[in-house]
């Protein structure tokens, strides 16, 4: 419906007059001209007929200034005080109080217009029609603007969405606030499995259930087909039930749909149609469609993206450690969550001509260029072990590696090199986690020297040389394990020296164990990597 027929649609008008002739006349005046009129005595009655009456709220009321119960003046004061009638328009007419003065104060005490008796009918109806275009002309800007910050709060809300289903919420019950009822949505997930959402209204839980997989074909073919960009189209009830039996809309549908690249599934916005009621309404739940279908494409891009990643990052670890004797070996690795960043956490186990060494570290930042990285030391790092260099010149060889080829990244890095006939252990830490020593006598100690981060051009110092008694176990771990937001390091390290020292002695078990304790709902990369010595 466009803004020109709106302002000349029929109005409920409340008169308010103690004089029952006046009152048959305007009634008569404005019923002829299409309006429904609702007609007191008294101005508490008209009060009483706008707070709690039956029928809709009057659109203008016509108030005579002399009253019996109180003056009309106080009569439009106290309607523009109340938040419930405060939009609506008011014209005071008076056969007394015509002089300047009166007009005066009417039009200061609430009133729109001023009209003097005897009225022109023409004059009358002209000045309804003027008052109510501008009242609704103001109502409509005031409505415009309250949907406007609705689809800036949905749009923000469909842009910073993490996961699919906070998505698909964003989206739908963005719809159903834009147009303040029920709303339906269909989209395609990352995961290339259509999702039907609904809501009741903006107050309730959105809804998301399974679709068919052909249905977004067929919402598209009402509208786009293969084209991209977003239109409106309107689908008659039963037609719209044979396409989703079990949604809840009733009556007619207005459906959005968008699409922002040529061969992607749309999104498809779906509300009833009666809820656009001006050209504006379908204009802004056409920009909703349009901001959700280009936040749908950032997702599931960033889907893609995280995937490649997190399969190359995968891609570098080692698939299984080797067999020593007199070594038992346990590991684990746990990627962040889903929505975080790929980062460059690795461990290593390289059996050399002076022992097998264990090694364990992290690539500083968190991106695909991070995980590349980690591939180019890991494979560095094996073979500078296998070419039999001792731990501190594996880090030095690396150190001159990141030099020439990765200036700027660091690594923290820590190596441990087990002589299984010696009973020894050769430690050299570059900056990282230190390692868990736990000695079967005086249980679990932190390792603390260490030396600086692989990446800065400094060199690195001779390995520390701690005994390794039978019985003795080794933990490695990545700071994504121990750090947590808002605790110091070595709160939370003190903690997990206790955890370990009650733990089980079973290698699995201690690794089961400190992911339940500690890496649970963590935005970086776990790698653990822990060794018993016979």
């Amino acid at each position: 419906m466009t803004d020109s027929v709106q302002e000349h649609l029929p109005a409920t008008v409340l008169v308010v007059d103690d004089n029952e002739t006046n009152r048959y006349v305007l009634t008569s005046w404005l019923q002829r001209a299409g309006h429904t009129v609702v007609s007191v005595g008294t101005g508490e009655q008209g009060l009483a007929h706008v707070s709690s009456g039956p029928g809709p709220m009057p659109d203008i009321a016509i108030i005579d200034v002399l009253l019996p119960d109180m003056s009309g003046f106080e009569v439009s004061e106290r309607l523009k005080d109340s938040p419930r009638t405060a939009h609506m328009p008011i014209i005071q007419i008076s056969a007394a109080a015509i002089s300047p003065a009166d007009h005066a104060e009417g039009l200061r005490r609430g009133a729109d217009a001023y009209l003097d008796q005897p009225i022109d009918p023409g004059e009358l109806l002209a000045t309804v029609t003027a008052t109510l275009r501008y009242a609704r002309a103001r109502q409509r800007a005031e409505r415009l603007a309250r949907r406007l910050m609705e689809l800036n709060r949905a749009t923000m809300n469909v842009y910073s969405a993490v996961g699919f289903h906070s998505f698909a919420a964003a989206a739908t019950g963005g719809a159903a606030a834009l147009l303040d009822g029920p709303a339906s949505a269909v989209f395609l997930s990352p995961q290339t499995q259509a999702v039907h959402s609904m809501t009741d209204d903006p107050r309730t839980p959105v809804r998301i259930h399974p679709a068919h997989p052909g249905l977004l074909k067929r919402l598209a073919a009402h509208g786009l087909n293969q084209d991209t960009g977003v239109t409106t189209v309107r689908i008659p009830h039963g037609q719209w039930r044979a396409l989703l039996p079990g949604d809840h809309l009733p009556g007619d549908v207005a459906l959005a749909v968008a699409r922002t690249k040529r061969g992607r599934p749309p999104v498809c916005l779906a509300v009833p149609a009666a809820a656009l009621q001006s050209a504006d309404d379908e204009q802004l739940l056409q920009q909703l469609a349009n901001a959700s279908a280009l936040a749908l494409e950032a997702l599931r891009t960033y889907n893609e993206e995280h995937a490649l990643g997190l399969a190359l990052q995968r891609s570098f670890l080692p698939k299984e450690l080797p067999a020593v004797p007199g070594i038992q070996l346990a590991f684990r690795y746990l990627p962040a969550s889903e929505h975080a960043e790929i980062g460059g956490d690795f461990y290593e186990a390289v059996e050399t001509v002076n022992g097998l060494l264990l090694a364990i570290g992290d690539v500083v930042g968190h991106s695909v260029a991070a995980a590349t990285v980690m591939g180019e030391v890991r494979h560095a790092l094996r073979a500078y072990a296998i070419e039999g260099h001792p731990p501190h010149h594996v880090l030095d060889r690396l150190e001159t590696l990141l030099g020439q080829s990765q200036p700027g990244v660091t690594v923290t890095l820590c190596l441990v090199l087990v002589e299984p006939d010696e009973r020894r252990l050769h430690i050299a830490n570059a900056g990282h986690i230190p390692p868990l020593v736990i000695d079967p006598k005086d249980g679990p100690r932190f390792h603390d020297p260490h030396g600086p981060l692989v990446g800065l051009g400094l060199s690195h110092p001779p390995p520390t040389v701690v005994e390794a008694p039978p019985g003795t176990r080794l933990l490695m771990v990545t700071d994504g394990l121990v750090e947590i937001r808002a605790t110091h390091l070595d709160a939370t390290l003190a903690e997990f020296r206790r955890t370990v020292a009650d733990g089980p002695e079973d290698l699995e078990e201690m690794c089961d164990l400190l992911l339940e304790r500690f890496g649970q709902n963590k935005d970086d990369d776990i790698a653990l990597i822990t060794a018993l010595f016979s």
